[in-house]
């Protein structure tokens, strides 16, 4: 059963990343590190005992990869219509100890399944040949950590906790019922609204934020 693993903000940049979750939850995110395979870069935090935040983008610095990117990150245009449209928190990611399994009774919708690592990280992502979101962000991307479980208790804790995600969409029941065919656990809240846009409720120190 895929169970809800990290949200992600999906940047033009990672320095316009970092100043939205500052201005939005009011801390900065710490680093995470570089994926070689997919020439980006991250920073992370924790909202749980096995979840937390990502603030992706393309790493500048990095040999690009030999195929497309993941979160559609070589879009460029389209990641900053996302960005200026305010739809920032733009994906998710759900974890699985049978990802083989549910892309096999899900053919066409995740990907094929690849290694990639962070450092001294290495787990497996099921990516399109297009690199875009499975159907456009509204499913999540799948993953399996293997043995080593989530990076997330490895992370300092700033004391940050998700206590709501939801996603608003022009057909919510519909979502709601590929969250079901799909077999996701603490899938996002299902509600009507004109475009795909995440919304998380996340209590800080400062109080409850909310980040989109």
């Amino acid at each position: 059963m895929p169970v809800l693993d990290h949200l992600a903000v999906v940047a033009p940049t990672l320095a316009e990343g970092i100043a939205h979750v500052r201005d939005s939850l009011n801390l900065d995110i710490p680093e995470g590190g570089r994926h070689r395979e997919m020439g980006t870069r991250n920073h992370l935090l924790r909202l749980g005992d096995a979840l937390f935040l990502e603030v992706i983008a393309v790493d500048p610095d990095a040999t690009p990869p030999g195929r497309p990117r993941w979160f559609g990150l070589d879009d460029a245009a389209g990641v900053r219509a996302d960005w200026d449209s305010g739809r920032r928190l733009r994906a998710f990611v759900a974890r699985t100890d049978d990802l083989d399994g549910v892309l096999a009774r899900h053919p066409g919708l995740f990907g094929t399944p690849m290694r990639m690592s962070r450092g001294t990280l290495a787990w497996r992502f099921a990516l399109r040949d297009d690199g875009a979101l499975p159907m456009g962000g509204l499913l999540p991307c799948l993953m399996d950590w293997g043995p080593a479980g989530s990076p997330a208790r490895a992370m300092p804790d700033l004391g940050l906790r998700l206590t709501r995600f939801r996603v608003e969409h022009a057909e919510p029941a519909q979502a709601a019922d590929l969250y079901r065919a799909i077999g996701l656990s603490d899938a996002p809240e299902s509600v009507g609204g004109p475009a795909l846009r995440f919304t998380a409720e996340i209590a800080t120190p400062s109080g409850t934020r909310t980040l989109s």
